[in-house]
Formats: C-alpha cells, structure tokens, sequence
C-alpha cells in the first residue's frame, strides 16, 4: 500500500488508521473497550443499532488486526470476553479528540444531519 501524501509532501496516515477502523461501529466498539473487558452481549447493549452478524464481523476484524484479542473459554453456555490490545489502546487513544469533537459538536450536526 502507498503511503498517503499531502499536498505539501508530509506523510499522512490516516490511509493506514482508517484501513483498521474504517466503518461506522469499530471506532464505537474500541471506545467501549478502553476501559474493560467485554463480552459480545454488552456491545449488543453499548453500541446501539447494530446488528449481531455485523457486530460479529467487526470483532473478527479487529482481532485479526490485533487490536483486539478474543478469549473463548470453550464452556457451556458460551462466555467469550473481548480485550484491547496494547496495540489497540495507542488507536482508541488517537481517536479520544475525534470523541471530543463530537461532544463539542453534536448539535450543529444533528441540526445539519438530523437523520444521521
């Protein structure tokens, strides 16, 4: 992959971050597992409306970026518990501004964007 560049020649990654987290929910799933664990039926509570195919999808993706590490503890019934990697917290943590911005922001968007 080739590295994005501005216009001014400065390196970009962004190419790079949002190739890890690029969707809609992965951003939401990592600032939900910052501070704790998770199993698979709390992301189906935190993150609303997502679906649980797609949710399913976005885990599998994370893991296998490793910024997320899946533990299966192969009992009945189920328990899998989800935790942020070293890796995955430098990520998560790149994204608290664009959290911030957010918050600072909401209702011009919701004014802008009401349907979001």
């Amino acid at each position: 992959m080739e590295a994005a560049v501005g216009e001014k020649g400065e390196p970009c990654g962004l190419d790079v971050a949002l190739a890890v987290i690029g969707g809609k929910w992965k951003p939401l799933i990592l600032f939900h597992l910052r501070s704790e664990t998770r199993r698979f039926g709390d992301f189906k509570r935190l993150v609303a409306g997502i679906s649980e195919k797609v949710l399913i999808q976005q885990l599998r993706e994370l893991v296998a970026a490793r910024v997320v590490v899946r533990h299966d503890y192969q009992q009945v019934p189920p328990k899998v518990e989800y935790t942020i990697t070293e890796f995955g917290t430098t990520l998560a943590d790149a994204l608290m501004p664009l959290c911030e911005w957010g918050v600072r922001h909401r209702s011009t968007i919701d004014a802008i964007m009401p349907f979001r």
